[in-house]
């Protein structure tokens, strides 16, 4: 993995040293789960259920925890709202926003080499 560096930095901001907040944070929002719930989310606020239901294949453990850790990195924001039983509902902040970006960059990009990654595949494991 190739990352930019800049020498002016602090040490906290070095994705390469492993005890890093950079290399903290860049692990917990890039992991499979993170990157598809905040595409989901898009411009839109979620309750669980339905968020759930646009990321397929997440079990309810794994969204709650990842909806945790984007809520403690302040990437998404947790509304409940005082009714019987509660409504909670899910945005993207400001952070998260400009995050997505890069997420939609990287769909495009998953989108658009999927023949050449499959074609490599099949040479690869034939």
């Amino acid at each position: 993995m190739v990352t930019k560096q800049f020498r002016s930095l602090p040490e906290e901001a070095n994705l390469r040293r492993a005890d890093s907040l950079a290399r903290e944070i860049f692990s917990d929002v890039a992991n499979k789960w993170a990157l598809l719930i905040i595409e989901a989310l898009g411009e839109r606020t979620l309750r669980f259920s339905a968020l759930r239901d646009e990321v397929e294949g997440v079990s309810h453990k794994m969204l709650t925890q990842n909806l945790r850790m984007l809520e403690r990195n302040g990437l998404v924001e947790r509304t409940v709202h005082p009714t019987v039983p509660p409504r909670v509902e899910y945005t993207l902040t400001e952070a998260g926003r400009a995050l997505r970006a890069t997420v939609d960059t990287m769909c495009d990009w998953t989108v658009r080499y999927l023949g050449h990654i499959e074609a490599s595949r099949l040479r690869f494991d034939a």
